[in-house]
């Protein structure tokens, strides 16, 4: 039979657009998900609203939370900032990459001219994340993605900043573990050019992440938000005070807000009005970014990490916030220096879902390479595993996690080293070596101390704690041979006598009518944040 010529040119198409077709389903890959990852410093537990804080307040936190899974049991692989975040972009826990401190801290003999007469010599520890580690936003750049970071690095000097690490563009990060110039403009950050005086410093930083997502809409981004904030110096507008100052009288002020711990006075209210006023600037920022990826469209694609890098300032620095009822705060042995907000937002998974399993920062590394598509890298993120199961319903294998903090710092923490397991939670005490066993599930507050009566479960976690800590190779402290219980008794009567009722003045004097900070609002009235 003769075929006719259209019929063969008819043919000709639909074979060339099946094949053209095949051809484009089999080079197509799925959409690489965009990754918007939020760390914020020094942010406790309860330092927003969806985690229980009736005064400080975050509705666009607390909508990623409600928008993705809260893991309730989230934690901080360290209770100070440096080792913890380099935890999250290495996926290893601080003995393993050795570095056990904020960057800058004094050890060995350095450590015992700061004056505070303490019984070990804390060890030396790792200067700056190490360049020979693949990082997150390195294992992300290999697979396609653009990658960005604003706000604070705090690991290592030039030749360690985020552009050596794997961060396409670098806006604001570099040594310095506080804002220089402060939370206005002039911000005096080599790397965070200054806006118009009175700038918000939250502010600018979430609008660089926003240019730099409209910059990339197209391809893959990874855009790293790391806000100095909560960081001290605690500063506010005179607008933002105001309304906490009302808020704290409404709520009713209590006479006394702090209580003596081992070394230093812990704060246990939250009614400061200049914090509050930080941590709202910090959530409008938040709220910024959230707007813009909803505006071009991008809400849907974007996978939203955000936590914390300790525990809230309950002691040292700026005492800014009460952790209760979770114990003490930043750099502290207990839940209140290492637990955090800990949410994970996957479009389409598991909205304002709780999760209690426990999770830490070496997770983050191995989760958002899955659920980027992108093969896994155990021999990098040694010590964090996935929760995409948990992300999806499932579970995970039982683990132990473990914290290797030999150091005092600046809050009154202890050198120790913790272990927990399940329910338990051992901490072991370096200037005495006496352990302290906890059942989070029924005492969260740590207040009962079941050591005594569980000493073969003490014996076992302890011999798994140094077991692992061994492996990764952990540095510990050394006695001090100038220490005497004479001049810590010295110390500490100082401490009670002069620097407890100074705080309790100061507090005050934030929520009184007539506050005025010394430096006329800190140069915040000049512009609008």
């Amino acid at each position: 039979m003769k075929i006719k010529p259209t019929l063969i040119a008819v043919w000709l198409f639909f074979t060339l657009a099946l094949f053209s077709c095949q051809f484009k389903n089999n080079k197509s890959k799925p959409e690489k998900p965009n990754v918007l990852f939020i760390l914020v410093d020094d942010f406790g537990y309860r330092d927003c609203s969806v985690m229980g804080s009736n005064y400080y307040e975050t509705p666009n936190i607390d909508r990623i939370a409600r928008e993705g899974m809260i893991f309730t049991d989230g934690y901080a692989t360290c209770q100070v900032c440096s080792p913890s975040r380099a935890s999250i972009l290495s996926g290893k826990f601080t003995a393993r990459h050795g570095i056990t401190d904020w960057i800058g801290a004094k050890t060995g003999e350095e450590w015992s001219q700061t004056g505070r007469a303490t019984q070990l010599l804390p060890p030396d520890y790792v200067h700056a994340l190490p360049l020979e580690y693949t990082t997150l936003p390195e294992a992300l750049k290999e697979a396609g993605y653009k990658t960005f970071f604003a706000g604070k690095w705090h690991l290592g000097a030039k030749g360690s900043w985020p552009e050596d690490h794997g961060f396409d563009i670098n806006k604001g990060g570099w040594d310095a573990g506080s804002p220089a110039g402060g939370y206005f403009s002039p911000f005096k950050n080599p790397n965070l050019k200054d806006g118009p005086d009175g700038e918000n410093l939250s502010m600018r930083l979430a609008n660089e992440t926003v240019e730099f997502i409209k910059n990339n809409k197209d391809t893959a981004f990874f855009a790293y938000l790391s806000f100095y904030a909560v960081h001290g110096p605690i500063q506010s507008t005179k607008e933002k005070w105001a309304k906490y100052r009302d808020k704290a009288e409404a709520m009713g002020i209590s006479r006394y807000g702090f209580e003596m711990s081992h070394f230093l006075p812990i704060r246990q209210t939250q009614d400061n009005p200049v914090y509050a006023g930080l941590v709202e600037a910090m959530d409008d920022a938040v709220g910024v970014v959230l707007k813009a990826l909803e505006e071009m469209g991008l809400d849907d694609k974007t996978i939203i990490c955000f936590t914390g890098d300790n525990g809230g300032v309950a002691a040292g620095d700026s005492y800014s916030t009460s952790n209760l009822p979770l114990r003490a705060g930043k750099g502290y042995q207990f839940e209140g220096g290492i637990r955090e907000p800990f949410f994970i937002k996957v479009p389409g998974l598991n909205e304002g879902e709780k999760c209690s399993t426990p999770v830490t920062g070496t997770d983050f590394y191995p989760t958002i390479l899955e659920l980027a598509g992108i093969d896994l890298k155990p021999e990098e993120h040694t010590d964090g595993i996935s929760l995409v199961p948990l992300l999806k319903g499932d579970t995970i294998a039982d683990r132990p996690l473990v914290w290797h903090y030999p150091h005092y710092g600046n809050q009154g923490g202890e050198p120790s080293s913790i272990i927990r397991e399940g329910d338990w939670k051992l901490i072991h005490y370096y200037e005495d070596g006496r352990e302290e066993l906890y059942n989070l599930k029924n005492d969260l507050e740590e207040a009962n101390n079941l050591a005594p009566e569980n000493s073969k479960r003490v014996k076992q976690m302890s011999i798994k704690l140094f077991a692992m800590l061994n492996e990764m190779g952990a540095r510990f402290p050394a006695k001090d041979p100038a220490w005497t219980a004479e001049k810590e008794l010295q110390h500490l009567g100082y401490v009670i006598s002069q620097q407890l009722p100074a705080l309790e003045k100061q507090r005050l004097n934030f929520l009184s009518k007539d506050f005025d900070p010394a430096n006329n609002w800190w140069g915040s009235q000049a512009v609008n944040d």
